[in-house]
């Protein structure tokens, strides 16, 4: 099965755990997540199924949105509720207008330190191994844009939020920072991916949905998004069968139909994705990755 699947990840799990699961639905063995979600958080997860996975490199700069609350009152190890209390109790003496004014100071590009316990690899190794080991994790900031981090309300110590950050952002990050700045401590509490890239909840399938179509490919397949609204920023091209020929012998073609952008989408028809091209000079294109 080739495809993009869009799931909604549910808590408890990791986006491994999901991985397994939609191998065993769709008897696919070949199956990549685009952004690992962590085992509290839910919402999009989108997967690359079959040849679809050649496709990973290209979806590598996608923004995320993201909804959900931190709690304040104390930090946590892992910047999130599944971590161990860092640090006493401390209650917020902030209102929410006075969190707003300090949250304003994450917005646009910055540094933004990893948690150590996160997916983050040291020497091939994710940082949450060696952190888990006792081994000491030497974390490098990473250059993030935050687009949006909107406070919602506030109800005690609960802050629910809204937020819109490039690929490579940590919300547990800043729940950390922003309860530094609080004065009292601060982690994250809930949180739900709204959109990756350009897919979003509306077009997610449930993973207990996803179960009950097992073993019926052609009805998974009617719940993935067509493949010409896939990398939306890469322009569309069909061919004939001459110029598929050359493609898929890595050979390079002239694309009439081409609109001057640096990758294209192949197809040799409405849905079947043929490839990705590059252009060398003019129309002149050459395939960097052929699905088929």
């Amino acid at each position: 099965m080739n495809g993009l699947l869009v799931l909604d990840k549910p808590a408890g799990m990791t986006s491994h755990d999901v991985v397994d699961i939609v191998r065993r639905a769709t008897g696919e063995r070949s199956v990549g997540h685009l952004g690992t979600l962590d085992p509290m958080a839910t919402g999009v997860l989108p997967l690359l199924l079959g040849k679809y996975t050649r496709l990973a490199q290209f979806f590598g700069t996608a923004e995320k949105s993201y909804e959900g609350a931190i709690r304040f009152g104390f930090a946590t190890d892992t910047f999130d509720a599944e971590g161990t209390a860092a640090g006493e109790a401390r209650p917020l003496e902030k209102n929410l207008a006075e969190l707003r004014g300090l949250a304003e100071r994450f917005h646009g590009e910055m540094e933004q330190m990893p948690p150590v316990f996160s997916a983050k690899k040291i020497g091939g190794v994710p940082a949450h191994k060696l952190a888990r080991a006792g081994k000491p994790v030497e974390m490098k900031p990473a250059r993030i844009v935050i687009h949006r981090f909107e406070l919602l309300s506030l109800e005690g110590e609960l802050a629910r939020f809204e937020m819109q950050v490039s690929a490579g952002g940590y919300v547990r990050s800043v729940a950390h920072e922003l309860g530094e700045l609080a004065g009292c401590g601060a982690h994250l509490a809930t949180l739900r991916r709204t959109q990756a890239g350009a897919f979003r909840l509306a077009q997610a399938i449930g993973l207990d949905e996803l179960k009950a179509l097992a073993g019926k490919p052609d009805e998974i397949e009617r719940r993935m998004p067509h493949p010409r609204t896939l990398l939306p920023e890469m322009p569309s091209v069909t061919v004939d069968e001459q110029a598929a020929g050359r493609l898929r012998n890595g050979m390079q073609v002239n694309l009439p139909e081409y609109s001057g952008a640096a990758l294209v989408k192949v197809f040799t028809g409405p849905a079947e994705l043929l490839g990705i091209a590059k252009r060398i000079a003019g129309t002149l294109m050459q395939p960097i990755v052929v699905l088929a």
